[in-house]
């Protein structure tokens, strides 16, 4: 899964994309690179990042998302929102996933909507909101707690119609840095859950702060996070960089 970002304050590349040429120009790359999903998302969610209003997102999506599928009618288009009214406007546009940060937390009509039009969902955990998470980083059991979440909310979600739910354990959304790698070493037990599991580690603060670096400098970091990742049971990697990863995919795979 590709990250298109076009957002001016995303916490690695804030700005580069925000333009419909450049964006254009990044999705076709990331595309000729091997990446099968290209999530698109117009609202920051590093650390401290208030909510954004649904029809201020709106009105910056809509004119990414009709240029994107007019231009790329056959990708697989996934949608960073959470947001109903949102997942409605791009689900009728054609778009084939939503990727919820908020699991179905932040707006009730979020799992109907999705239900609705019987496409996938990625359901991530975060403990408040982008602007309170770092403050909520309280557990007794990291890995169970999420796994609670996850059998909780998925009920749900099934009960209004979603059949195919990517779990995402949320690495740096109400996480500490060591919370987020005992969430990595102990990534297979969310295989008990029955869905596929999404990892979404690149360039984060757990890979550039652990060795002392930066976002721009995390890439060989985030690649060998996603080769451990892989082997805990990830089956979709979300990231900035797809040729690495896609690279590194094959290689996990020819090693299997």
């Amino acid at each position: 899964m590709g990250i298109l970002n076009l957002t001016e304050d995303s916490f690695y590349d804030g700005g580069k994309n925000n333009s419909l040429n450049k964006a254009l120009k990044h999705t076709e790359k990331m595309l000729s690179e091997g990446a099968f999903f290209i999530d698109i998302g117009v609202a920051s969610s590093k650390p401290g990042s208030p909510l954004i209003k649904v029809d201020e997102e709106k009105k910056r999506l809509l004119p990414y998302l009709n240029a994107l599928i007019r231009e790329f009618p056959t990708t697989h288009f996934s949608i960073d929102t959470y947001h109903s009214e949102v997942a409605q406007m791009s689900l009728d546009l054609g778009v084939s996933m939503i990727n919820d940060i908020s699991g179905g937390q932040l707006d009730s009509k979020m799992f109907a909507v999705v239900g609705a039009h019987k496409v996938p969902y990625v359901m991530m955990h975060m403990k408040g909101t982008p602007e309170t998470m770092q403050q909520k980083t309280e557990y007794k059991d990291v890995v169970q707690e999420i796994t609670y979440f996850f059998s909780e909310q998925i009920k749900k979600a099934r009960a209004a119609g979603i059949h195919d739910i990517v779990v995402d354990p949320g690495f740096g959304f109400g996480k500490s840095s060591a919370q987020n790698f005992t969430l990595l070493q102990h990534l297979n037990h969310f295989e008990s859950l029955k869905c596929p599991i999404i990892v979404g580690v690149s360039r984060k603060s757990m890979i550039y702060k652990t060795l002392g670096s930066t976002p721009e400098e995390a890439l060989n970091g985030t690649t060998a996070l996603h080769a451990w990742a892989l082997e805990r049971g990830a089956r979709i990697l979300r990231v900035h960089d797809v040729k690495p990863a896609k690279e590194c995919i094959e290689l996990w795979e020819t090693l299997q």
